[in-house]
């Protein structure tokens, strides 16, 4: 093959047309004895016909002799005439330029050099005209010897394929092993193939299972190698084979040159159902309060490595309960418990049945496999003959008694109520709850819950006294197993009327945690006061009357009370209305522990000139300095009567409003007004308009007093609309606000005298357009009590401003080429 491709490069570089080229394959080349073999030769750029003549020899030594010709049948030796005639030796013609020498059972004897030969047909002789290779022939050592395998495999079970392999070790040659299924005359699977060289080949529908490691290999010591298949199923049952083949690398490819297949035997896989049993306990009778305990039993033959899903079923169709195959129990309720007493053995567990537990109760059980693919599949499902389960029932029977232990004397004090259970039977394991019923005076037809226990001992306060539960301030407690207590701890005028007490019994039950059978309401028991009910009357009086702004008011709240307990103590709220029947706002406040709180009073400056103090046990007095023209209107005083019977929290026991007294006074300091620049004002984009506010001064100021102003400026963009839009302004102290704006046009303020204030819109746009009005707020200190003292809002007129739009403003373009 060397000396072809030098002649290949030599012609190339003589630039002939034409160098007859004959190749055969690359050798040494191995084989082995019994086996048949082919040779290969191919002649290209030639000359002449296109169907070419082949010659082979056979080389030892020095010694050559031929074998066979394509073209003289007298050409073969003396030797093999009778290997040839037999077929064992033969050439074919794969092509007019390729042919193949062939034995069908190589032997020793044929290991030697073959050399193909073409004849010239070329007009120029040039190239080569025979190729040689050598040929080796090993002898025939490979032997398999497969191991006996269960022929009966359990769904989901395992079983093991063993293949024992052995050869002479020859250099250059290699092994491989392929494990097989037969399924049916036609349909052949491989399992797994190890070799040749070091890689493993999985066979199609097997990659997963032997990713999952559901199937194996095994590497013995160089002549035994195993598989191993777990999770069995009926898919894997057939004739399962090993094959051994001999490899020789020819060319950087693999070339097989032996092979063997052994049949390990046939293996048929059990379905699990086959084998699947489920049984669950006789009937039985309980009485009610009982304990029910059922075993479900399972088992499964040849099984190991499954997993169970159990369902326990009443009546066939109702699910009591469900335990997967990874142990989760679901479906069941508190009242049902489901264990797993060993692999194959479940418990059922009712505990306190009543008649609604009675029934026919089944097991049902599923087998899961682990599948090939390392999917859990469901393999058998078994439903076990039912076990009739009989409840006799007895329920619980008592009598209930409601009587008063702690009467309340005044408003404040404590009530307390004792409900008693007697003559209790039949209530073995069962619990008891109470409910606390009330129904007052006004409507002895309607009853409302207080509060109650339920069956775990839970507080449940009613609807309208849950705030009061939620404090502490009523208590539902069991005092005794058969008795319990509800106490007021602050009793008040709307806890009089009648109580009763209802006590219900409660069972264990399968479907619920508890089941009520058994309520008895107690008779009726009135509550009420020994002593009189408290009265609190309230009494303002004007003790200093405002006369003008910046004088002081003074105003005193009395208290007349009736049967107040020892210890009561008022508070006080001074409220405030600009007229009779208006909202009230509170100013000032003196809580029961006498602490002053500033209501809802936000005149920072003014928080001094406030006061409210407790002038005696029943009075208090209320002072406000520096009054002013917006303090004008009515004032009254609230007081409460509290009581702190037990514990840190005050209770309500009477409440009481004043009359009103009024604060009202002319104003005789100036009066102000405001005018604006004009009634329209018309402008053209992106001009800028200027609108002014003139404040007017009617009458004069003391020389001593000083006067500041607050201004803002207003938007309407409909005409005529009472809704405007806050644009800016400025306060007293100077500072200017403007409210946020989308427009591409601005706003500014200007103060061009001490009375005169100019709105400037900077490049006017259409959504300017609209009505503007400014509003003023004087507000005047007087230089003796430096207080500052607010007079009313005075609002000017409106101005309407027209920006034009384009139609109406076109400018005028010159053409400067006819000038």
């Amino acid at each position: 093959m060397g000396k072809a491709r030098a002649l290949i490069l030599l012609c190339a570089a003589l630039g002939l047309c034409h160098c007859r080229l004959v190749t055969v394959p690359q050798g040494p080349l191995l084989r082995v004895e019994g086996q048949p073999l082919s040779l290969r030769c191919d002649v290209e750029d030639y000359e002449g016909p296109s169907e070419q003549d082949f010659e082979w020899k056979v080389i030892r030594g020095t010694e050559s002799m031929d074998v066979i010709s394509t073209f003289d049948p007298k050409f073969s030796d003396r030797s093999i005439k009778e290997r040839i005639s037999s077929g064992d030796i033969s050439v074919s013609r794969l092509g007019d330029n390729v042919v193949e020498l062939r034995i069908i059972e190589a032997r020793i004897a044929d290991s030697a050099t073959y050399r193909c030969s073409t004849t010239s047909t070329d007009s120029v002789y040039s190239g080569n005209y025979d190729a040689d290779v050598q040929l080796k022939v090993v002898p025939n050592s490979l032997l398999v010897v497969p191991d006996a395998v269960n022929r009966v495999i359990p769904e989901g079970g395992s079983f093991r394929l063993v293949c024992n392999v052995s050869h002479d070790f020859l250099e250059g040659i290699h092994l491989s092993f392929t494990w097989s299924v037969i399924k049916g005359p036609s349909l052949s699977q491989d399992l797994l193939t190890v070799g040749p060289g070091v890689g493993v080949t999985v066979g199609n529908g097997f990659t997963q299972r032997y990713a999952d490691g559901a199937m194996r290999l095994e590497l013995g010591n160089g002549a035994s190698h195993s598989v191993v298949l777990s999770g069995a199923m009926p898919d894997d049952q057939g004739m399962h084979t090993c094959t051994a083949r001999l490899w020789t690398r020819e060319q950087g490819t693999w070339k097989k040159i032996q092979e063997k297949t052994v049949e390990m035997g046939d293996v048929t896989v059990t379905p699990a159902a086959n084998s699947l049993s489920v049984e669950v306990q006789k009937d039985s009778t309980l009485s009610s309060g009982e304990s029910l305990i059922l075993n479900c039993s399972v088992t499964v033959d040849g099984l190991t490595s499954v997993d169970l899903e159990v369902t326990w079923l009443l009546n066939d169709t109702r699910v009591l309960a469900r335990s997967g195959r990874d142990g989760v129990l679901s479906g069941a309720s508190d009242a049902v418990d489901v264990r797993r007493l060993g692999k194959w053995d479940f418990q059922l567990k009712v505990p306190r049945v009543d008649t609604t537990d009675a029934g026919f109760y089944s097991c049902k059980a599923i087998v899961w496999i682990h599948h090939s693919s390392g999917r859990w599949y469901e393999a058998a499902e078994k439903i076990s003959a039912p076990a009739r389960v009989h409840v006799i029932k007895h329920n619980p029977d008592f009598t209930v008694v409601l009587s008063s232990t702690l009467t309340a004397k005044f408003s404040g004090d404590p009530t307390d109520l004792e409900c008693k259970v007697l003559n209790v039977s039949n209530l073995h394991s069962g619990r008891l709850g109470v409910s606390w019923l009330f129904k007052d005076g006004y409507d002895p037809f309607y009853g409302r819950t207080v509060a109650s226990l339920d069956e775990n001992g839970t507080l449940v306060p009613g609807k309208t006294y849950a705030s009061r539960v939620e404090v502490g301030l009523i208590t539902v407690t069991r005092v005794e197993p058969y008795a319990f207590k509800l106490r007021l701890l602050h009793t008040t005028h709307e806890d009089v009327g009648e109580y009763s007490c209802g006590v219900t019994a409660w069972i264990p039950s399968q479907h619920e945690k508890w089941k009520k059978t058994t309520e008895i309401l107690s008779p009726a028991l009135e509550v009420s006061f020994t002593n009189k009910s408290p009265v609190l009357g309230v009494v303002a009086q004007r003790l200093r009357e405002a006369t003008a702004s910046g004088s002081t008011f003074e105003m005193s709240c009395r208290a007349n009370t009736q049967n107040l307990p020892p210890g009561t103590a008022l508070s006080v709220v001074v409220l405030s209305e600009v007229s009779v029947g208006s909202s009230s706002r509170k100013l000032a406040s003196l809580g029961p522990e006498m602490v002053l709180k500033l209501e809802n009073w936000t005149e920072s400056a003014r928080k001094d000139g406030l006061t409210l103090i407790k002038t005696s046990k029943t009075e208090f007095q209320f002072r406000m300095s520096g009054v002013q023209v917006t303090d004008r209107g009515f004032y009254s005083c609230e007081m409460i009567a509290w009581s702190k019977a037990s514990g840190d929290n005050w209770m309500e026991m009477a409440r009481g409003v004043s009359n009103k007294v009024q604060i009202t006074f002319e104003h005789r300091g100036p009066s102000f007004d405001v005018s604006i620049s004009s009634d329209t004002l018309s402008v053209f984009p992106w001009e800028t308009v200027k609108m002014e506010c003139d404040v007017r001064l009617m009458g004069t100021l003391p020389t001593t007093d000083d006067v500041a102003y607050e201004l803002k400026w207003f938007l309407s963009r409909l005409k005529g609309s009472s809704r405007a839009s806050l644009l800016a302004g400025v306060d007293r102290w100077g500072v200017v606000h403007k409210t946020p704006r989308n427009d591409s046009s601005d706003c500014s303020l200007e103060r061009l005298g001490p009375r005169k204030f100019t709105l400037n819109i900077h490049s006017a746009q259409d959504s300017d357009g609209g009505e503007y009005h400014c509003t003023v707020t004087p507000w005047i200190q007087s230089t003796g009590t430096s207080v500052w003292s607010q007079l009313p809002e005075v609002t000017s007129k409106k101005i309407f401003l027209n920006v034009k739009f384009a139609r109406e403003y076109t400018p005028v373009m010159r053409n400067t080429n006819n000038i």
